[in-house]
């Protein structure tokens, strides 16, 4: 059995268009509800990595990491074209302390 995981990308559509010429899903938007439902969709539909610009997180609040534990998608954040906020590196830093036990990276 073939499975065919789809690749998304949410954000504002400055930070993600690039994503499309990799074969990337974009979806635009600055919105957070809309970015939550979107997420929702996603995950429900059998997408397999969603990269999320870290303002758009910022403003999701605790909406994104409902899909932490979860095996599918894995939620990449990414900085946008305002910069870079730290928080996808932080929440890359506590899924490597969870899986390891230990925080190997700082």
């Amino acid at each position: 059995m073939e499975n065919n995981y789809r690749i998304a990308a949410l954000g504002g559509k400055e930070s993600i268009c690039g994503f499309s010429s990799l074969g990337v899903e974009c979806f635009p938007t600055d919105d957070a509800a809309e970015a939550a439902k979107t997420m929702h969709t996603l995950a429900g539909n059998g997408c397999a990595v969603v990269f999320l610009t870290e303002s758009l997180a910022a403003a999701m609040g605790t909406e994104w990491e409902r899909y932490r534990d979860m095996p599918l998608p894995a939620v990449i954040l990414i900085p946008g074209v305002s910069g870079n906020t730290g928080a996808g590196m932080a929440a890359v830093s506590r899924s490597v302390e969870q899986a390891v036990g230990s925080d190997i990276i700082n």
